[in-house]
């Protein structure tokens, strides 16, 4: 009887483990480029032509691109992902504080306004005395 010498890898737990890592790489790999690839148009200092070498650079050898990109860029990614993570914010605050401030129209307001559309036709009296009863309420 011949002895048989089995290698781990004959076995198919660990072939798939090895499928599921690489398939994990793939998409962290993915992942990257694709954040490398907004942070290049959302960097405001760098220059279009310069955006378009980089990106060139990392269509053409990816892998490469990707590495190269990480060890001369990489430091700064996150202080422009900061910034625009702080920008939006900001935003998201201008545009409650005008919406809740937009809505403190005094009644007197809304009772010229309401005059307004009147004169210009656009309500009728039936309707306006509607919305001035609704107004005053």
């Amino acid at each position: 009887m011949q002895a048989s010498v089995y290698l781990a890898y004959d076995y198919p737990v660990l072939g798939a483990f090895w499928t599921v890592m690489w398939i994990f790489l793939w998409v962290l790999w993915l992942v990257l480029l694709f954040r490398i690839i907004v942070d290049l148009f959302r960097d405001h200092e760098m220059n279009g032509w310069l955006k378009a070498l980089w990106l060139l650079f990392l269509i053409l050898i990816p892998f490469l691109g990707v590495l190269v990109y990480v060890i001369a860029r990489g430091k700064n990614m996150g202080k422009r992902e900061i910034k625009h993570a702080q920008e939006q914010q900001e935003a998201f605050n201008s545009y409650i504080r005008e919406t809740a401030g937009g809505s403190a129209k005094s009644t007197a307001d809304e009772l010229a306004r309401l005059s307004e559309l009147r004169t210009k036709g656009d309500l009728t009296e039936a309707e306006f005395q509607q919305a001035k009863q609704k107004l005053l309420a």
